[in-house]
């Protein structure tokens, strides 16, 4: 992986990918992130589109697995989503609750038809919404995406009619990938 600005794809049925995930993953906090600044990862979507549940299935998983740690807060989860209705005031909340955080920012997107069932990597932020034309601030020091399905004339309709499967899979496998390295025992 290149740190630059480069995007890195991961398909997750390559037997490759979970571990070179870890690896670009690790190497890109260790470069990125300061060992002062608290770790905060929020996870976007929504549960009410099939689609767009990607950021809140992560966000569960690593709720439910990193209760013990204190050195990993998570936004974002089925019962509590961080969604275009609430990000501002998310990210305000986030500015006052911590000192110059490092922020990982997960989401599910659209892309060509090639990508579906990717995962992204990247140094740069999230910007949240650009697939169904929402106006929505940037997020994350970093950021990782699960490309659900293909960008079409109807991105809305794509969002609500992806598969359930696709996006379980994508969100087991950020989630795990994530979580040894965010969620220390």
């Amino acid at each position: 992986m290149l740190f630059s600005n480069t995007i890195s794809y991961y398909y997750p049925p390559d037997v490759l990918a979970f571990y070179e995930f870890q690896n670009d993953f690790r190497m890109l906090m260790e470069k990125r992130r300061k060992k002062t600044q608290p770790l905060v990862i929020v996870c976007i979507g929504t549960d009410r589109a099939t689609g767009d549940c990607l950021g809140p299935l992560v966000g569960q998983y690593l709720q439910n697995h990193c209760l013990s740690s204190t050195d990993c807060t998570i936004y974002g989860c089925l019962s509590n989503p961080v969604h275009a209705q609430n990000l501002h005031e998310t990210i305000k909340k986030i500015e006052t609750s911590h000192e110059q955080p490092f922020i990982i920012a997960i989401d599910a997107c659209l892309g060509c038809r090639e990508h579906v069932g990717y995962i992204t990597l990247s140094p740069l932020p999230l910007f949240p919404g650009q697939g169904v034309s929402k106006d929505l601030p940037p997020i994350g020091n970093i950021s990782i995406t699960g490309i659900v399905n293909h960008t079409s004339h109807s991105n809305e309709e794509m969002i609500q009619n992806t598969r359930l499967q696709i996006v379980v899979e994508l969100a087991s496998f950020i989630s795990s990938g994530i979580e040894h390295l965010c969620c220390p025992y």
